[in-house]
């Protein structure tokens, strides 16, 4: 057994068990690689993939603990190369963060202004995406850290650390009727179109979970994963927002009255995750504090310890995390 082997088997699956793209992302051919599944499975004696004729077409049950098991090997290497790094360049490597476009355009900016001042060294990477995209991107280790609010349950492999809470607001325009009210009720917004969040998307469970326990029909006339973007169809008059408060610039949304909702709505909770047995270096431990100045190395390491999601939800029960 090699460590190509158990890396070859990680990137098939990675790939949807297209063997050409997985040569061609590893630089190698598409030849060696199916051989060398078949010494794999010939060692191990049990199937790793399906097939028909020369194609994969699905990971058998003996395989999906195999890759799992293998996921966590490479895991392991990488941690062993993160160890000696921390010694031999302390200050220089890469880190790779998965998260949304609201955590990105509003509440990371300055995280990360901050800590490429202090590490100009590090090489940092932002991918944005959904949350099966964010999860998906950690798993596989193409990001370090996933920042992410809704669809948790995709994050059971990784631990995730509660950031801060956050509102929301409904933005209208400065002629809507809405724009008069000072206090606003669940009634008054269902009486109009409602442009938010697509479903399953940056807290978007909170709002169908109010309006079905107030026994309301929201009218959701447009969805986008994009705050920015729904704020412009607001401006175009296709119905009233629904976006997190700290979405809304106070500088560039002037022309927008924006009204707390916070009333209306639960609080969401942001979370900050990473693989289980990753080696944090000293600069991604700096990160999460930057992120979550609760969020300190003995606390992080203290949960890094606890054996399931469970028990690091009850650590932090009597927290008292920021609200954005």
């Amino acid at each position: 057994m090699k460590l190509q082997q158990l890396r070859y088997i990680v990137e098939v699956v990675n790939h949807n068990l297209n063997v050409s793209a997985t040569a061609e992302s590893l630089y190698t051919s598409q030849p060696g690689i199916s051989k060398q599944v078949r010494m794999l499975e010939d060692e191990l004696g049990v199937q790793i993939f399906g097939r028909s004729g020369k194609h994969l077409t699905h990971v058998t049950s003996a395989g999906r603990e195999i890759v799992q098991i293998s996921r966590e090997i490479l895991s392991k290497v990488e941690s062993i190369k993160s160890v000696s790094r921390e010694h031999t360049l302390p200050d220089q490597g890469k880190l790779n963060i998965a998260t949304t476009h609201t955590q990105a355009r509003y509440a990371l900016p300055p995280v990360i202004k901050g800590f490429m001042q202090k590490y100009p060294k590090v090489s940092l990477h932002m991918l944005q995406g959904t949350p099966s995209q964010i999860s998906d991107a950690a798993a596989k280790g193409e990001a370090d850290f996933a920042i992410a609010t809704e669809a948790l349950h995709l994050y059971n492999d990784l631990i995730m650390l509660p950031c801060y809470h956050w509102n929301r607001s409904v933005v209208v325009t400065r002629d809507h009727p809405l724009a008069r009210k000072k206090h606003i009720t669940l009634e008054d917004v269902a009486q109009h179109s409602i442009v938010t969040y697509v479903f399953g998307f940056t807290g978007r469970s909170e709002l169908d979970s109010a309006f079905s326990k107030a026994g309301l029909e929201p009218k959701i006339v447009f969805t986008a994963t994009d705050a920015d973007v729904i704020k412009t169809y607001v401006r175009m008059g296709v119905g009233v927002g629904v976006i997190a408060t700290m979405a809304v610039d106070t500088k560039n949304d002037l022309d927008l009255v924006s009204i707390d909702a916070s009333h209306l709505f639960k609080p969401s909770t942001t979370k900050i995750g990473f693989r289980k047995g990753t080696f944090l270096r000293h600069y991604m431990y700096d990160f999460i504090e930057r992120f979550a100045p609760h969020l300190t190395r003995d606390i992080v390491d203290k949960a890094i310890a606890l054996k399931n999601a469970e028990d690091i939800d009850a650590m932090f029960k009597d927290f008292k995390l920021p609200v954005k």
